[in-house]
C-alpha cells in the first residue's frame, strides 16, 4: 500500500495544472480517479482506498505524516529528528512512531510551509526559529549548520479545548481550595508568576488563571509566539516578537513590546515566558500599577525562580543586585511552583507568597505544598498542605475579598 502511496502521489502531482489555483477538491478527485485506477489491478478494501486517498492529499495539501499524529488527542509532543526519525509522548511515554517522511526534502518542504504561514524565516542564515501552528501549538525548528546531521521539528501540541481550573481539578493537577485562593488573588489584582520545568504545564496554567481576569479590563498578551488564549476578556491585546530578518535588522523584541505595552493603557500585562534581559521591564511594568499582571519562568523551586529573575535582570542591566531585589520583592505578590512527577502527572507543587526582603534576602512565605504519600501502581497518591497564611491581605481588603 505505501508502495501505491508513492505511485498515486506522484501520478496526481503531475496531472495537476498548475496554470491556477487547483481547489482541495479537485485534488482529491485526482486522488480517487488514481485509486480507481489501481484497484483495478489489485482490488483495494474501502478502508485501504479512505487510508491512501487521506496520506497522499495530506502529503500534497497539508503536513504530510504530521497530520495523523497532531489529529491525536492524546499525542502532547512530537520530535522530529530527520525524516526517518519521529517520536513522539502519548499518554506520558515517549515512543518511537512508525511514520516518517518520504525525504529530507518533504520534511525541508514542511517547515517551511509552517514558518511561512506565521510570516516568519528559517534558512541557514537563520536556523533557529520558534513559532506555532494554527491550533496554537507551539514549534521550534533548527536547521543545518545548527542541527549537525538533519532538520530538527519540535512540536509541543495544546488541548483544543480551552484549559480551566475545572480541567486542571479533573486532572488531579490542583484543589478546589487552591482553585478558589487563586481566583480571589486575580481577581483582586495580585501580581502573580508561575514556575516549573520544561514540560510542567505554566503555558496551560497561565491560560486557565486567565479566566479569573474581569472581562471588563484591558489586558495586553506579550509573547515569543502567540499561545495564549484569554477568551473572556473582550478587550484584548495580542503582542508577539519577531526575529531579525535575513539583514539582521527589524527584529521586536519582548522587551521591545513591554516597552510599547505602557503607552497602551494597559490594566494588566502578562507575559508569556521571561527568559532572559526582558526580566527588568516585566519587573517595571509590575511595579508601575498593573495590578494583576502574570509571567511565567523556568525553575525547580519558588526559591530557584528567584535566583533566577536575578540573573535575567543583571543579563539587560548592571543594577546593584539590592535594587534588583527590592523590584523583585514589590513587583511580585505570589509564585506559583508546578512540577511534572515522576509517574508523568502534572501537578501544582506550591504556592509561596512573596513576603519583602528580611536582611537583604527575599523572604518567601509558603501558603501551600503538595504532599507525596504514597504511589499505587505506578501512580503519585498525595494531597496539598496549607503550610501558611497570606500576610498581605491589602488587595483582598480593598476588594472585599476578605
Amino acid at each position: 500500500m505505501v508502495n501505491y502511496e508513492d505511485e498515486i502521489r506522484q501520478e496526481t502531482m503531475n496531472e495537476i495544472d498548475l496554470s491556477y489555483d487547483v481547489s482541495d477538491l479537485e485534488i482529491r478527485e485526482l486522488i480517487r480517479n488514481k485509486i480507481i485506477e489501481k484497484s483495478k489491478m489489485i482490488p483495494l478494501s474501502l478502508q485501504e482506498r479512505v487510508s491512501i486517498e487521506t496520506h497522499v492529499f495530506n502529503s500534497l495539501r497539508k503536513l504530510d505524516v504530521l497530520e495523523d499524529l497532531l489529529s491525536d488527542e492524546e499525542i502532547t509532543e512530537i520530535m522530529i529528528n530527520g525524516p526517518d526519525n519521529i517520536f513522539i509522548e502519548k499518554c506520558g511515554k515517549v515512543i518511537h512512531s512508525s511514520e516518517h517522511f518520504s525525504s529530507e526534502e518533504k520534511l525541508n518542504d514542511i517547515i517551511q510551509s509552517i514558518v511561512a504561514n506565521s510570516n516568519k524565516i528559517v534558512n541557514e542564515s537563520n536556523p533557529i526559529v520558534d513559532t506555532r501552528l494554527e491550533d496554537g501549538s507551539r514549534v521550534n525548528i533548527v536547521l543545518k549548520p545548527a542541527a549537525v546531521d538533519y532538520p530538527i521539528l519540535s512540536i509541543r501540541k495544546f488541548p483544543k479545548e480551552q484549559m480551566t481550573m475545572e480541567r486542571l481539578k479533573g486532572f488531579g493537577s490542583i484543589s478546589e481550595e487552591q482553585i478558589e485562593f487563586l481566583k480571589k488573588l486575580v481577581e483582586s489584582g495580585y501580581n502573580i508568576f508561575v514556575s516549573g520545568g520544561t514540560g510542567s504545564g505554566k503555558t496551560s496554567f497561565l491560560n486557565a488563571l486567565g479566566e479569573f481576569i474581569p472581562s471588563d479590563e484591558r489586558v495586553i498578551t506579550i509573547e515569543d509566539s502567540a499561545e495564549l488564549q484569554l477568551k473572556n476578556v473582550e478587550n484584548l491585546v495580542r503582542l508577539e516578537a519577531r526575529n531579525a530578518n535575513l539583514e539582521g535588522k527589524n527584529e521586536i523584541s519582548i522587551r521591545d513590546l513591554l516597552k510599547s505595552s505602557l503607552r497602551m493603557r494597559p490594566d494588566r500585562i502578562v507575559v508569556g515566558e521571561c527568559r532572559g534581559a526582558e526580566a527588568l521591564e516585566m519587573l517595571q511594568a509590575f511595579n508601575t500599577g498593573h495590578d494583576g499582571s502574570l509571567s511565567t519562568g523556568h525553575s525547580n523551586s519558588c526559591k530557584d525562580m528567584l535566583s533566577r529573575l536575578e540573573t535575567m535582570v543583571l543579563m539587560g542591566a548592571e543594577i546593584p543586585l539590592p535594587a534588583i531585589r527590592q523590584q523583585i520583592a514589590s513587583g511580585i505578590d505570589i509564585i506559583v511552583q508546578l512540577g511534572r512527577l515522576r509517574d508523568k502527572s502534572r501537578k501544582l507543587l506550591e504556592i509561596s507568597e512573596v513576603e519583602g526582603l528580611e536582611d537583604g534576602e527575599i523572604k518567601l512565605n509558603p501558603l501551600y505544598k503538595f504532599k507525596e504519600l504514597d504511589e499505587e501502581k505506578g501512580r503519585i497518591i498525595g494531597e496539598w498542605e496549607k503550610v501558611g497564611t497570606l500576610v498581605h491581605t491589602e488587595k483582598l481588603l480593598a476588594n472585599g475579598m476578605i
